[in-house]
């Protein structure tokens, strides 16, 4: 994989970056309000919802959808599928970024913001018996890691490099990094885990104030299982995203073959839910007239989309059912993690939410922030399989 990938190259400054700088301008803007002013009055959170727009999109969804790296790392290390490793650094790449500012996320929701950095360093005071703590050190520690396996991807290009300092660390820091490579994959494969099945978890402490709907205590393993599945799709995104943006030609071929994991995944869900809607006889709820209804109605649809789209293989080789295929899959997932924490979650009459300008300018700053980062980054290492207007070998779709 390393051998094979190269920088893309180019100019960083195109229109569409220009435009993202804007928007990340904007919610700079916002966060420096709010760490002056306060939650109180810059966001629409209050004692009935406490969980807001940052961590139900930025946290819950948004590290879902940073989980490429841990999805593919499943293929090609868990299930030795080696075909699939020149998707692994620009999904280590997307899962890095996403992370890191899911963790800003997470600093912004956070009240007495200047004291986070007590969370790792004072043990002695940690409440082993909260979920939040699991998922809040997991969090913390998978970040270090993906940023961790996707290292050498700047030590290759910091080895040629006219800086003395550079190429002396890529020398000693390459060697370590492959010995030590099994332990970081196996990290990279615990945590989140761990975290993503937590978050899952974390709900179920909220008992009758989440509805029936959604209420069961296989949260958890519904929260793994979208994770897995948004982030197979958010693969399939970011290899179309960047062979358009770039100019390259997609990795159809290979891309296909990602998709006989993705049609299992999504029909399992479906049925498992209907199953244990049945089990725990609430299936009756999705005929009534509740919004709430038509918003599982709305998830099991999104679900069951990409497996029309992908269930003839003649589609799989078509990119553009394969983009669809993949929008749907992350809609689906982020639908289900945003009405398990906000729609379905209800403290009481007397308490309403939604999201305040602030809160839509932060998250929006953090996506244009996260996709300048990623142009960056693959502009300059290498990160995508093959050089400027060089194609990838082709795959064979089983």
């Amino acid at each position: 994989m390393s051998a094979q990938a190269q920088p893309v190259g180019g100019s960083f400054f195109s229109p569409g970056v220009r435009i993202l700088s804007g928007i990340a301008g904007l919610g700079a803007l916002a966060i420096a309000w709010r760490l002056l002013r306060g939650l109180g009055a810059t966001t629409a959170l209050n004692d009935g919802y406490p969980f807001g727009l940052w961590i139900a999109f930025d946290v819950v969804t948004g590290t879902a959808l940073a989980c490429g790296g841990y999805a593919v790392a499943i293929l090609v290390y868990v299930l030795n599928r080696g075909r699939y490793s020149p998707l692994v650094r620009p999904a280590l790449l997307t899962s890095a970024l996403g992370y890191s500012l899911a963790g800003v996320g997470v600093a912004l929701d956070v009240g007495r913001w200047w004291l986070l950095w007590k969370v790792p360093i004072y043990f002695w005071h940690w409440n082993f018996n909260s979920v939040l703590l699991e998922v809040a050190l997991c969090i913390i520690a998978y970040t270090v890691v993906l940023w961790i396996e996707l290292a050498p991807a700047f030590l290759e290009r910091w080895r040629d490099s006219q800086v003395r300092l550079q190429r002396r660390l890529a020398v000693v820091a390459l060697p370590a990094l492959e010995r030590g490579s099994v332990w970081i994959i196996a990290l990279g494969l615990l945590l989140p885990t761990m975290h993503q099945s937590s978050l899952g978890t974390l709900m179920l402490l909220a008992d009758s104030r989440l509805h029936p709907l959604w209420r069961t205590p296989w949260l958890p393993l519904l929260f793994l299982l979208t994770c897995v599945a948004m982030g197979y799709a958010v693969v399939v995104f970011e290899s179309a995203f960047a062979s358009l943006a770039f100019k390259r030609r997609p990795e159809t071929a290979m891309l296909a073959s990602l998709a006989g994991a993705i049609v299992p995944i999504q029909g399992f869900v479906v049925v498992f839910r209907l199953a244990d809607l049945a089990w725990r006889g609430s299936l009756g709820l999705l005929f009534s007239s509740d919004v709430r209804a038509l918003m599982v109605w709305a998830e099991l649809g999104l679900f069951l989309l990409p497996v029309a789209l992908l269930a003839q293989p003649a589609n799989r080789r078509d990119l553009g059912a394969l983009v669809r295929a993949a929008i749907a899959m992350m809609g689906a997932g982020a639908l289900y993690r945003f009405d398990v924490f906000l729609v379905a979650f209800s403290p009481g009459t007397h308490y309403a939410y939604f999201p305040s300008l602030t809160e839509l300018l932060v998250t929006l700053g953090l996506l244009a922030a996260e996709v300048m980062a990623y142009i960056f980054i693959v502009r300059r290492f290498p990160i995508l399989s093959g050089g400027p207007g060089m194609a990838p070998e082709r795959q064979t779709a089983s």
